[in-house]
């Protein structure tokens, strides 16, 4: 025996979806519009490290010396080999590495 969704709930998944792409849309229609001098693509570059700063840092600075410890460790495996797997497991392997040295 199965119950049908209520009109409310597909309303509402119907309504994120259209949400979620117009929101990807409009970027591509606005970017579209703007021209690509020198100074805007530096400021584009600079975005994704930007957003992973303004995400990650806070969390890091809450949980503490492991995962800041994590963060900085894999920052500079990033900057020596500019390869993303590789810095996510050596940021893995410090911050879990303080924690078994710290006994937490």
């Amino acid at each position: 025996m199965s119950e049908a969704l209520p009109f409310g709930s597909l309303f509402a998944i119907a309504a994120m979806a259209l949400a979620t792409y117009l929101c990807r849309i409009s970027g591509v229609v606005l970017m579209s519009r703007i021209r690509l001098t020198p100074r805007v693509q530096r400021g584009l570059s600079a975005l994704p490290g930007s957003i992973v700063v303004a995400t990650v840092l806070p969390i890091a600075v809450r949980t503490g010396p492991d995962a800041i410890g994590g963060v900085v460790a894999a920052i500079l495996s990033m900057r020596i080999v500019k390869n993303e797997l590789v810095a996510l497991l050596v940021g893995l392997a410090v911050a879990a590495g303080i924690r078994a040295a710290a006994g937490l």
